[in-house]
């Protein structure tokens, strides 16, 4: 019985050999890996590759984007033509490099407000949700079952009591033991509840790796907000990591449609039904905001449907490409591929004053030894790395040259770069780009630099498992096609399997797992 179990092990383990080398067009130093882990650890190979290797389905593209291209021309113009008007040469050039990357929706009539406490943020959402006259759509990849979450669910079933549409789309991982009953409450109340690729197949499901990160939200057409923030009190500062640092706007004008499209092809693409009847389209894209302004806003969306040529990455590179004086960038996963680090070095030996900030304590087991080995490889070109000490730092922004803002989702590594489904806004903007700047200093002030000689200085066993993570980071890197084993190995991942083994957190995160009972805060 063991050798007939022990051959079939064998063959499927040939057969993914193939697959890696013909179907999914990863690197040879991917491949490489794996072929040894399926040659020389042929069960535990087998049972890792279903669980977080394959991802063969990508040839598939994911073809369903619910809203088809001619559909989004209709309702959200490009602003190509009124970008050609724009008096400033320099944005011009970079607005329509990002444009051409995937870009959607430039528009130069917004007024946006920043957020770097959730306190802030949560309070005007509320305010803005419970406003509401005609719609809601929410976008999140975490809902907690706690204070804020509930508070949530609670407004959001009032206003569907009141008549108003209200549609909650979540991730089926991210959602985890959130407000389950307050969600059923919600629904019978009329709400419209879906889930983001389920994953009650989770080992056997090749899109087990592609979650939906975004974090967006509309109201009545008028008002958009994009960010890092989820929904849960330790955003408000009152989880395991205290202080939380993040960064959220709220933005009213025209580029509160493109928003709205991204929403729209989402959930589409969740429920496998029209969000509305053609003829209704108008409902969502034809009201005209309350307040506007001056800012130009574009937003930049990525994932696994655009894995060829990320507008994301693009975005990030053609931002850095640009930047004359400053780049200074948060990122609490600190991965960058090749192509990041060398436009990080670059603008860096340019005399480009670049600076990146990331936290000083792991939530996630391999992802913060990956941060420093990361980190170390930019310094030696003039690259700043510090630590935050204050609490967490969650946010996810770039601010180059004091103007041009990019304000988001999306992290700084393969995951939000290849396997994720994320949504930046970039803002082009003096005013907002000094608030961003100025919160970049302050955030400083409750930071230890991070040297060269710290890291040559690792103790051999931290030296270890910096190793450890980089091999395992190195699984996720190379072709965008390729499977991407998880980089970053949620908590909860690790103490749901059978045998709990919760000691090879505590072995990575020094006995910290602050993170050990949530889902994965990303």
């Amino acid at each position: 019985m063991i050798d007939w179990f022990t051959q079939m092990i064998v063959m499927a383990d040939v057969i993914f050999l193939l697959i890696l080398f013909f179907s999914e067009r990863n690197s040879p130093s991917k491949i490489l890996l794996w072929a040894l882990i399926l040659v020389l650890l042929p069960i535990v190979g087998f049972i890792l590759y279903i669980v977080i290797g394959q991802t063969f389905y990508s040839t598939l593209k994911f073809k369903r984007k619910g809203i088809k291209d001619e559909e989004i021309n209709d309702v959200v113009p490009d602003g190509k033509e009124l970008l050609e008007t724009d008096p400033d040469p320099d944005f011009k050039r970079t607005a329509k490099a990002i444009l051409a990357s995937g870009g959607l929706g430039f528009s130069n009539d917004n007024d946006v407000k920043l957020y770097t406490l959730g306190e802030d943020k949560f309070r005007d959402m509320y305010a803005d949700l419970r406003a509401a006259k005609r719609y809601i759509h929410l976008e999140y990849y975490i809902i907690r079952d706690d204070e804020l979450g509930n508070e949530l669910m609670e407004i959001l079933t009032q206003k569907v009591k009141e008549g108003v549409e209200v549609k909650l789309l979540t991730d089926d991982f991210g959602i985890g033991k959130g407000p389950k009953k307050s969600i059923k409450v919600f629904q019978r109340a009329g709400g419209e509840f879906a889930v983001f690729h389920k994953v009650i197949w989770l080992l056997f499901s090749p899109k087990k790796n592609n979650r939906n990160h975004r974090k967006i939200g509309i109201i009545d057409g008028k008002i958009a907000y994009c960010g890092g923030f989820n929904i849960g009190d330790e955003y408000l500062g009152k989880g395991p990591f205290g202080y939380w640092r993040d960064t959220a706007v709220r933005i009213t004008g025209g580029a509160v449609k493109p928003i709205q499209v991204r929403f729209q092809m989402d959930w589409e693409y969740a429920t496998k039904r029209p969000m509305c009847p053609k003829d209704r389209m108008q409902d969502y894209y034809g009201v005209e905001p309350d307040v506007t302004g001056s800012t130009r806003v574009l937003t930049v969306s990525g994932g696994p449907d655009v894995a060829d040529f990320n507008p994301v990455r693009m975005e990030y590179l053609e931002l850095i490409r640009n930047a004359k004086k400053t780049v200074y960038l948060h990122s609490p996963y600190f991965i960058p591929d090749g192509s990041l680090q060398d436009a990080l070095s670059v603008a860096a030996a340019n005399g480009v004053d670049v600076r990146v900030i990331i936290p000083d304590k792991p939530d996630h087991m391999f992802v913060y030894w990956c941060n420093i080995s990361s980190a170390y490889q930019v310094m030696g070109n003039g690259v700043k790395v510090y630590m935050y000490n204050r609490g967490f730092v969650h946010s996810k922004t770039m601010v180059v040259d004091g103007r041009y803002c990019s304000v988001g989702s999306a992290n700084f590594d393969d995951r939000s770069l290849v396997l994720n489904f994320e949504t930046n806004a970039v803002i082009l903007s003096d005013d907002l780009g000094r608030q961003m700047d100025e919160a970049f200093m302050e955030d400083l002030e409750y930071c230890t630099q991070y040297t060269r000689e710290d890291y040559d200085n690792i103790s051999g066993y931290k030296a270890l498992r910096v190793a450890f993570s980089r091999l395992f980071s190195g699984l996720s890197r190379g072709n965008v096609e390729g499977p991407g084993i998880i980089s970053r190995v949620p908590a909860t991942f690790l103490t749901a399997l059978p045998l709990n083994p919760s000691w090879i957190s505590d072995l990575w995160t020094g006995g910290r797992r602050a993170s050990a009972s949530l889902p994965s805060c990303a």
